[in-house]
């Protein structure tokens, strides 16, 4: 196994060839989608591709494993993409260069892909308080110090780091860097120059509760967007992310309603709970019934067990077993207008999935509501939770472990239970209240 001194010196030998070249950023930013893989145009294979990244992620969501590893409001466009994620533009460097970054609220860590160009004039010694951010330890990283003549005269620098993902990783050192954001500028800005990345579309910005998120090292007190609806393309249309750092707290946005922040659990070796945004999901219901659940998954348990996160970076939102089953059996029971399309099913990991080719009439199914603490309801728009493919078969998006077949499960009981994706979300202003611990929602049209 090569010693981080030489994964260093060889990483460094990637990054330390030639200038960057120089670009500006243009507010305001918007949020785009990717596509990491291509998909087939075939739309079953671009359900199936993207219910199992959703259950990659789900799965890398509830089973962390440590990494080694100008004015107070700002916009950006907001883009979304075929591959089932939302993309903004960060400006890095002097002289500054323009990167695409996946918007992730289940991470807290900002990277984005090195080349040739960039220079690595500015890495992160292993005494900077922020080498331990990126490896989310309280302990020394400066290894190579200890056995050391002179150990508070090393230069060792901050070891690599390695991050999973739910679909793919990413390895490479961490950088002081300047943060241009239009007319403002950030310096010392933590952020990850990979030299390796492995199914990703682009870099990631964090948005997690971590300390090296995007949010944490702005010191926002908020921050909101409004995800545009997907067609599973890459459109240029985009929607809005807006970075608060405004001191006028109590500041409210009309229609709002806010259901409170969970305390995240504290597990050893699952310092990733630590950076989810926890909410307390009440029932679900069907048509007006209620979901019988186990109320025990509603809530994160001593041991990280249940809950409810929100996740920009998961799809199709993800619910264990014990809460995907009666939801689907509930949509089975009531639905009685349209036949089971059990081939589909098979096809794409979803269900239950229907039959809805009935001479041009409006498709209907009974509504899917989430019901919070606080009073915040989500009254989700058909085409959230339901997508038709094919010819006129429409399936639930929602995904569980084990599969459609009931097999045995893959992602297990550990970590949240529920994770709300983007596809449920799209169309709703959703604002994280920092200063305030609560998520605000409301639905409106985001184009």
């Amino acid at each position: 196994m090569p010693s981080h001194a030489c994964v260093l010196r060889f990483l460094s030998l990637l990054l330390c060839i030639s200038p960057i070249i120089a670009s500006a950023l243009h507010l305001p930013l918007q949020v785009t989608r990717f596509d990491a893989n291509d998909p087939s145009p075939d739309p079953y294979q671009i359900l199936s591709h993207l219910v199992s990244s959703s259950l990659a992620r789900a799965h890398r969501l509830k089973n962390p494993r440590p990494g080694g590893g100008g004015g107070n409001n700002t916009a950006t466009p907001l883009f979304s993409h075929s591959y089932g994620g939302y993309s903004i533009s960060l400006s890095f460097g002097t002289p500054p260069q323009i990167l695409p970054f996946v918007m992730d609220t289940g991470s807290d860590f900002v990277w984005f892909p090195c080349t040739h160009r960039y220079v690595c004039k500015k890495l992160v010694g292993c005494r900077n308080p922020k080498c331990s951010w990126v490896h989310h330890s309280n302990q020394t990283q400066c290894d190579e110090c200890q056995n050391s003549p002179n150990p508070q005269n090393c230069t060792q620098v901050c070891p690599p780091y390695f991050i999973l993902y739910g679909s793919g990783t990413t390895a490479g050192v961490a950088l002081s860097e300047t943060l241009n954001l239009g007319d403002r500028t950030v310096s010392n800005f933590l952020v990850g120059c990979s030299v390796f990345s492995s199914r990703q579309p682009a870099g990631i910005a964090g948005f997690g509760r971590g300390l090296p998120s995007l949010p944490s090292q702005l010191k926002l007190h908020k921050f909101s967007y409004c995800l545009i609806s997907r067609r599973f393309d890459d459109s240029p249309s985009s929607s809005t992310l807006i970075l608060d750092s405004t001191s006028d707290f109590d500041r409210k946005t009309n229609g709002l309603i806010y259901t409170p922040f969970l305390k995240n659990p504290v597990v050893e070796g699952k310092e990733a709970f630590q950076v989810y945004y926890y909410v307390f999901l009440r029932k679900i219901t069907v048509g007006g019934r209620r979901v019988k659940v186990p109320y025990k998954l509603l809530s994160p348990g001593k041991g990280g067990d249940g809950g409810t996160i929100v996740d920009s970076g998961s799809t199709f939102t993800f619910m264990a077993r014990e809460i995907f089953v009666p939801l689907a059996l509930e949509f089975v029971k009531q639905v009685k207008n349209y036949s089971r399309a059990r081939d589909v099913e098979v096809l794409t990991g979803l269900m239950p999935c229907f039959n809805v080719s009935d001479g041009g009439k409006p498709v209907e199914f009974p509504e899917l509501r989430f019901h919070f603490k606080g009073g915040a309801e989500m009254a989700l728009p058909l085409e959230n939770y339901f997508a038709v493919v094919g010819d006129g078969v429409a399936c639930l998006t929602v995904v569980t472990d084990g599969g459609v077949g009931g097999g045995k499960a893959e992602v297990g009981h550990s970590g949240p239970a529920v994770v709300l994706g983007s596809f449920q979300m799209q169309n709703y202003y959703v604002e994280y209240d920092l200063r305030n611990e609560r998520l605000g929602l409301k639905p409106q049209l985001c184009i």
